[in-house]
């Protein structure tokens, strides 16, 4: 499940994407927009902006606009920034790989499907783009 903090990135980052490339957009506007609190957008946005996904702008005019086209900004990345591990289980993480305890993965029919819900969640998460869910 997609935490409160992701669902507020992904609002965020669709209101951002409807603005011309390259033009700020203040944490304040999107925060009255989307009906994010303001302090939380911040976080979220600095981290954003930390994996280069953004990149901000000081001073009058300034606020934050995507470093990279939203067309080429996969959705797996961002909840992997904001949430972390997309696989359901440690074990079968690509990137954040952990293995359980007690559990012989070589034999654990659990091991085997998450495989397999990991592999398929990934095909559409890899695929989909914020461009794709803010419909441009």
């Amino acid at each position: 499940m997609l935490s409160k903090k992701a669902q507020y990135a992904f609002q965020a980052l669709m209101y951002m994407a409807h603005k011309p490339a390259n033009e700020p957009t203040l944490i304040a506007e999107i925060s009255k927009k989307r009906r994010i609190p303001l302090k939380f957008l911040e976080n979220i946005l600095l981290e954003l902006k930390n994996e280069g996904v953004l990149e901000s702008k000081k001073g009058k005019g300034g606020g934050y606009f995507f470093k990279v086209p939203p067309k080429d900004v996969p959705l797996a990345r961002i909840i992997r920034i904001i949430d972390g591990p997309i696989a359901m289980l440690p074990c079968v993480s690509l990137y954040f790989y952990e293995r359980c305890k007690n559990c012989d993965e070589k034999n654990c029919g659990l091991h085997d499907t998450m495989v397999q819900v990991r592999d398929q969640t990934l095909k559409v998460l890899e695929r989909k783009t914020v461009a794709d869910i803010a419909n441009l």
